[in-house]
């Protein structure tokens, strides 16, 4: 009863400092981590036990349904090149960066135990990024890259962490069997998503007079989804986002107004909270992974989770820069007197440095190193387990509050640029 309570607690204190977030102009996500951080150290406050596979349960197929429902599928497809190289090759980018930071930084860090933390913190958190920058005169091609990226690299950081702690357990790393299980694990999981959609729009085309039913298949059918793919082993987050991709197109075409009003109001209050709960549930935590950690290695700790920040950001920014500039070429060249990639899809300096700021850690990054083995399959502590937990949970702290509370500072001035060069034309 004690864990319920204090969900209901949570849940109050989440409605409250939204109105409060919305009159003091601050981003509403980072103040509950800050809040979340100091209701953790209440010395009655009891900790929340997270079981990780709950998290992804729970948080995962609703918030991945929703972006998903609602990202535009013409816009995804125009910019799935910068799509597909921020949440495909940028995440292994990062694995492998961070890795070699780790590896050479802190003491006893071996290789494999280095890409467990790399692959940890190699994905971003556009949760975390879409609800700092709303109410911000950001483009709708930036909103979209954004959250196409957070639909599908949950699903690269999974795999590359699945095949990390694999390492550190002692299996062999043979690089074309990660490269099939990867391809196997998004081919299975885009088929189980596409089927589902269709079971899922078979039953709306018969129940959709009766809006209850309807919009409680609707909130259902993710959970289901994403259950299903991970019972046969594939990639629950592709399943979903499939889904929520197949379904919105198939809303537009037989739904009423009145049924979209209800399921959208419905929706807007689940990932409200849902959004609430993550983010004080990432503050609450704190001082329980602070308490495992000696006291003479917390400054360094947080040393190295500042310098892992930095060299994380880095990666993305001459990532995206690259992109860039890859997009650009390929706009230059044409096959039949077609161009490769559309104007719509190049990226100017403004959305180029929104889009590689948005890059903050969150609830992914939280479960995973919460759901590291406590031992190896010989009965050994897992190897510094605790600097792994403790280090990701400082860097998805220091790119919420950091990066955070930066990004609508960088979005004004570049609107300022953008409306002086208008004005100069």
């Amino acid at each position: 009863m004690e864990n319920y309570s204090i969900i209901i607690f949570i849940l109050a204190i989440v409605i409250g400092l939204s109105a409060f977030a919305d009159k003091a102009k601050l981003p509403y996500p980072i103040l509950l981590v800050i809040v979340g951080v100091a209701i953790g150290f209440i010395p009655t406050m009891q900790e929340i036990e997270i079981n990780p596979e709950i998290i992804f349960l729970i948080f995962l197929p609703p918030l991945l349904y929703d972006a998903s429902f609602n990202i535009s599928p013409k816009d995804f497809k125009t910019n799935i090149n910068t799509i597909g190289a921020l949440a495909i090759s940028l995440v292994f980018l990062t694995a492998s960066g961070i890795a070699a930071v780790a590896y050479l930084m802190i003491p006893e860090m071996t290789w494999p135990l280095a890409f467990v933390l790399g692959a940890i913190l190699s994905a971003t958190d556009a949760v975390a990024a879409i609800n700092i920058t709303k109410g911000l005169k950001i483009s709708h091609k930036t909103i979209t890259i954004l959250e196409g990226e957070s639909l599908i690299n949950d699903a690269s950081a999974l795999v590359a962490y699945r095949f990390a702690v694999a390492a550190v357990m002692g299996s062999a790393f043979i690089i074309w069997k990660a490269t099939l299980q990867f391809m196997f694990l998004l081919g299975g999981g885009f088929l189980i998503g596409f089927i589902m959609a269709k079971i899922l729009s078979f039953i709306l085309t018969k129940v959709h007079k009766n809006i209850n039913v309807t919009i409680s298949f609707m909130l259902l059918m993710p959970f289901v989804t994403y259950l299903v793919a991970e019972h046969l082993h594939v990639s629950g987050v592709i399943a979903v986002v499939i889904l929520g991709l197949a379904i919105a197109r198939f809303s537009k075409k037989i739904f009423p107004e009145s049924l979209k009003n209800q399921s959208r109001n419905l929706w807007d209050i689940i990932i409200f909270l849902l959004n609430g709960l993550i983010f004080i549930l990432i503050g609450l935590n704190f001082r329980y992974i602070l308490e495992d950690i000696e006291s003479y290695l917390i400054l360094p700790y947080i040393g190295y989770a500042a310098i892992i920040t930095i060299v994380a950001l880095l990666i993305r920014m001459i990532r995206i820069y690259l992109q860039k500039i890859n997009l650009q070429k390929a706009f230059q060249k044409s096959k039949n007197g077609k161009r490769k990639v559309s104007e719509n899809a190049l990226l100017d300096f403004g959305n180029s440095l929104i889009i590689s700021w948005s890059g903050m850690r969150g609830i992914v990054s939280l479960a995973i190193a919460i759901g590291l083995p406590r031992f190896l399959e010989d009965g050994t502590p897992f190897p510094l387990r605790n600097a792994i937990i403790f280090i990701s949970v400082a860097v998805v702290l220091l790119t919420l509050i950091g990066q955070g509370l930066t990004l609508p500072w960088i979005v004004k001035k570049i609107n300022e640029i953008e409306e002086k060069k208008q004005l100069n034309q």
